[in-house]
C-alpha cells in the first residue's frame, strides 16, 4: 500500500507541476499558466480537477505505460464567492494547448457536468489550434464542443476568456458563449491566421491587427470585454458572475443595498441640453439611477451608439439598453441593433429584467446600412423584445420617433410600464419632417414659407409630438419628474417581480439572422 500511495503522490505531482521550463517561458511572455489562472479565478482551495489522469494520447499510452503526463487541458469545478462553477483551461505549455480527441473529450465532459448541475462554465482559451496529426478526429472534437455550447445556450451562463491565441474551429466556441473576454497584447482570435491570409490574398497583416483584443472588441464585436492584464480580466469575470444567476431556473443574486431607494437626483432635471439634438452622455443618467452609481457595461467599445450593461436597483440585477446621443446622435445602426438584440435575449434567458432608456430619432440613414440589411438586422431587436417575458420598463428620456421607438421596446412590443420625462417628443416622425408632410400645401402657399414652417412645426409638437398626447392615448403610463426616476423605477420593478407571461408552444421561432 505504501508504494501505491507514493506512486499516486508522484503522479499527482507530475501532472500538477507540469514542465517548469515551459511554464517559466510562459511567464516570460507575460502569461500565467493554466493552473495559475484557475487558482486566480476560483475561491481559495476550492478547485477539484476532473479527468486528471486522462492522457494526451501520446506514445506512453500506445506503449501501454502507466506513466502519465499533464495534458493540454486542465478542468474541473470549484466556487466563485461560494457559488459552484465549472472551468477548463487550455495549457499552452503542453503541445501549444492544441485540441485533439482526448482534449475535446475532457472539455465536453466538463460541459455536460455543468449543464447537469445548472452551474456556469468558464473556458480559458490558449491554444495554437488543432492537432493536425490526429486528422479528422480533431474536427470531430471541435464539433462535439460546439454542439454542447449550443445545447447549453440559454440554460447556463457560458463565459470564454481568450488569454493567448485562439485560432481555427475552436474560436467558434467563444461566439457561442454568452460573454467573451480578451487581454490586450496577449489575446488573439481568428479563423484564418496571418499566414493563411497571406497565402490567399498576398496581404501582410500581423496577428494583433488581424484578431487582437481591441480588433475583436471594437471592430468584429466577437468579444465583450478588453482588459490589460490577466489578473484584471479574471477579477472582472468574478464581478460579472455576481450579476448572473447560475442557470435559467434561478434569479440573479440579490444584494443588500446601502443606497436609498427613495433617492432624488435634482441634477436629472437639468441634465438635458436645450437643443433636442444636442449631445450628452447617457451613461451619466444610467449611473445616477443605479445603486451606488455603478454601471457594469457590456461591449463598451462596440457600436457605441447604443449602451448595454447591468445595474442594480435595490440590490437586484437589471439589464440596461440605452441610446447614446453623444455617438452618432444615438441613431440605430446594424451593429447597434445586433449588439442590443443579443443582450436582450441573454437577459430574457436568465430572468434579468430590462430597463430601456430611449432617446432615438431613427435608424442611420445611409445606403450602406440599407444594403447591409438594416431591415433584417433591426428585426432582431424587435424579435428580442417581443419574445422576452421578463419585466420590461421603458423610459422615454427625450426623442422617440417612429420605428426606432418601437425597436426600443414600446408598449406594443410588450413593455410592462412606459414612462416619459416632460419635454420628451413621441412621434411617428421627427416633428420637422412630419410638419413638412402634413402642412406641405399651407407652407408652400404661404407668403412667408419659412415662418409658416416654423409655426407648423410648433403646432405639430403641441398637438402630437409630446408625452401628454401619448399618455392620453394610453401609450405612456406616466410622465414623471426626472429627479424621481430612481424611486419610480424601483417601485415599478418591485411590482413586476412576480410577473408571469407565457408564449405559444413551439419548437423555436425563426429569428431573422
Amino acid at each position: 500500500m505504501k508504494n501505491n500511495i507514493t506512486k499516486l503522490l508522484n503522479q499527482n505531482s507530475k501532472v500538477q507541476q507540469g514542465d517548469k521550463e515551459k511554464i517559466e517561458k510562459q511567464h516570460a511572455s507575460g502569461k500565467l499558466s493554466a493552473r495559475e489562472r484557475i487558482d486566480l479565478l476560483l475561491d481559495d482551495d476550492s478547485f477539484i480537477e476532473v479527468d486528471k489522469f486522462s492522457g494526451n494520447g501520446g506514445m506512453e499510452e500506445k506503449l501501454g505505460s502507466d506513466e502519465v503526463s499533464a495534458d493540454s487541458i486542465v478542468g474541473g469545478y470549484g466556487t466563485v464567492d461560494g457559488r459552484l462553477v465549472f472551468v477548463y483551461a487550455q495549457d499552452f505549455t503542453v503541445a501549444g494547448g492544441s485540441v485533439g480527441e482526448k482534449h475535446a473529450e475532457k472539455i465536453v465532459n466538463i460541459q455536460k457536468m455543468a449543464l447537469k448541475m445548472g452551474a456556469p462554465i468558464i473556458s480559458l482559451m490558449d491554444s495554437k489550434g488543432g492537432k493536425v496529426e490526429e486528422g479528422i478526429d480533431t474536427i470531430s472534437g471541435y464539433g462535439k464542443i460546439l454542439h454542447q455550447n449550443t445545447i447549453s445556450s440559454g440554460v447556463i451562463p457560458q463565459i470564454s476568456i481568450v488569454v493567448g491565441p485562439c485560432a481555427g474551429g475552436i474560436s467558434f466556441s467563444t461566439a457561442l458563449s454568452d460573454f467573451t473576454f480578451m487581454v490586450d497584447k496577449t489575446s488573439s482570435m481568428f479563423i484564418n491566421g496571418p499566414q493563411v491570409i497571406k497565402s490567399q490574398t498576398n496581404e501582410d497583416i500581423s496577428q494583433e491587427e488581424l484578431g487582437g483584443a481591441m480588433v475583436n472588441n471594437s471592430v468584429s464585436g466577437v468579444a465583450h470585454f478588453l482588459d490589460y492584464s490577466e489578473e484584471e480580466c479574471i477579477n472582472r469575470i468574478r464581478e460579472l458572475l455576481s450579476f448572473l444567476p447560475s442557470n435559467n431556473l434561478e434569479n440573479a443574486p440579490s444584494y443588500d443595498s446601502v443606497d436609498n431607494i427613495n433617492r432624488v437626483e435634482d441634477f436629472l432635471n437639468q441634465v438635458l441640453p436645450e437643443n433636442i439634438y444636442g449631445p450628452y452622455d447617457m451613461k451619466e443618467i444610467v449611473k445616477l439611477i443605479a445603486d451606488e452609481g455603478y454601471f457594469f457595461e457590456i461591449q463598451p467599445y462596440y457600436a457605441e451608439n447604443i449602451i448595454t450593461g447591468y445595474i442594480r436597483l435595490n440590490g437586484r440585477t437589471i439589464g440596461v439598453v440605452a441610446n447614446q446621443p453623444s455617438i452618432e446622435e444615438g441613431l440605430l445602426s446594424i451593429n447597434a441593433v445586433n449588439k442590443a438584440a443579443r443582450f436582450i435575449r441573454n437577459c430574457d434567458a436568465f430572468n434579468i429584467p430590462l430597463l430601456n432608456l430611449v432617446d432615438v430619432a431613427g435608424f442611420v440613414p445611409t445606403k450602406s446600412e440599407e444594403h447591409g440589411g438594416i431591415i433584417r438586422h433591426g428585426a432582431k431587436m424587435i424579435y428580442g423584445y417581443s419574445e422576452a417575458t421578463v419585466p420590461k420598463i421603458t423610459l422615454v428620456i427625450r426623442k422617440a420617433y417612429g420605428s426606432a421607438y418601437l425597436s426600443m421596446c414600446s408598449k406594443e412590443l410588450g413593455a410592462d410600464q412606459v414612462f416619459a420625462w416632460p419635454g420628451s417628443e413621441i412621434s411617428v416622425l421627427d416633428p420637422e419632417a412630419a410638419a413638412n408632410i402634413i402642412f406641405k400645401d399651407e407652407i408652400a402657399n404661404s407668403a412667408d414659407p419659412i415662418l409658416t414652417r416654423k409655426e407648423k412645426i410648433e403646432e405639430y409638437k403641441a398637438l402630437e409630438a409630446n408625452p401628454y398626447n401619448a399618455a392620453k392615448k394610453g401609450y405612456i403610463d406616466d410622465i414623471i419628474l426626472p429627479s424621481i426616476t430612481r424611486p419610480r423605477l424601483i417601485s415599478a420593478f418591485d411590482m413586476l417581480e412576480t410577473k408571469r407571461e407565457t408564449r405559444p408552444g413551439k419548437k423555436h421561432g425563426n429569428l431573422p439572422v
